[in-house]
This record gives structure tokens, C-alpha cells and sequence, in this order.
């Protein structure tokens, strides 16, 4: 460790200023985002897990439908697409985002979940307006990422992020 701060890529005062803002409320520091530990990433990893099940059960489906039940592909293609909802928002929920950085992965989630409800539902007369919500928040979404909004956090867990710059050798 003491080498790399030597070295200049990484401060000790950079050090601290992480440390502290990590333990930090919610509320109480701009935006940015926590290194999760093992325990916190827990939930979201195994709601991940169970949605690649899911997802390869879908595969499975495609190749061979036959040995599935009637409309099964139906609900494997709405489940996927709900827990990655589920599973992204406890991410967010975990990671203590900033209030607009939450908005925009609530967002998210909905168009997963208006996805899902297409999926599920494809017959209903509410189908076509379930998927032209889906689209129309995925475009939201790309879009807000293409003008900035939220601004993006400084993340200062990098350690190129407020690093002090070697001295210019003479």
C-alpha cells in the first residue's frame, strides 16, 4: 500500500475521503455510489442467478418447445424480464443511490416490467400500449444517458480519481 501512495497514484487523503463518505447515510452525501460488500451484493447476485435460469430454461425452450407446457414461453420470457427488474432494483436500492439516479433506475425497471406484462399478455387489447411503454422508457432511458442526466458521480473508488499527479522529473 505504501508504495502505491508513494508512487503518487493514490492519496491518503483520498483514502480517507472514501472510507468516510462509504459509511456516510444516504442523505448525507452527494452521489456516489458504495462499493458493496459480499453480504450486500448477496441478494441482487442470487436474484441474478435465478433470472439466467430463467433466461436458459427460455433457451431450452427454443430448442425444444415441444417438451414444454402451452404458453410456457410466454411466462419464462415475462419471469427473465421481471426478476431483472426486481434484481436491479435492489442493487440500486443497496448501492444508496442519489434521489434522481434512483428515479432513473425505477425507470428502468418499469420498462423491464412493461416488457414482461407484453410478454405475459400477449393477447390482451393492452399489449400493444404495455410494449409502446417499454420502448418508450428504454428510449428515455438511452437518452437521458446520452445528455448526462443525472450527472454521472465522481466516482472516487478509482484510484486515477483525484490521484495527485507525480512531480515532472527534472
Amino acid at each position: 500500500m505504501d508504495t502505491v501512495l508513494n508512487r503518487g497514484f493514490l492519496s491518503a487523503a483520498t483514502l480517507r475521503n472514501v472510507f468516510t463518505e462509504s459509511l456516510q447515510r444516504p442523505g448525507n452525501h452527494v452521489s456516489m455510489y458504495l462499493r458493496l460488500d459480499r453480504s450486500h451484493r448477496l441478494l441482487p447476485v442470487l436474484l441474478g442467478l435465478v433470472t439466467l435460469a430463467g433466461v436458459a430454461a427460455l433457451f431450452a425452450w427454443d430448442m425444444a418447445p415441444g417438451r414444454f407446457p402451452p404458453r410456457s414461453h410466454d411466462f419464462l420470457a415475462a419471469f427473465s424480464l421481471t426478476m431483472i427488474a426486481v434484481a436491479y432494483l435492489v442493487y440500486q436500492v443497496a448501492h444508496r443511490p442519489a434521489p434522481k439516479e434512483l428515479l432513473k433506475a425505477v425507470l428502468l425497471a418499469i420498462a423491464f416490467l412493461f416488457w414482461a406484462a407484453n410478454q405475459l399478455w400477449p393477447t390482451l387489447p393492452q399489449a400493444t400500449l404495455f410494449n409502446d411503454v417499454a420502448v418508450g422508457l428504454f428510449v428515455l432511458d438511452i437518452f437521458l444517458v446520452i445528455v448526462g442526466w443525472p450527472p454521472a458521480p465522481e466516482d472516487t473508488s478509482f484510484a486515477e480519481t483525484g490521484a495527485e499527479k507525480p512531480a515532472p522529473e527534472k
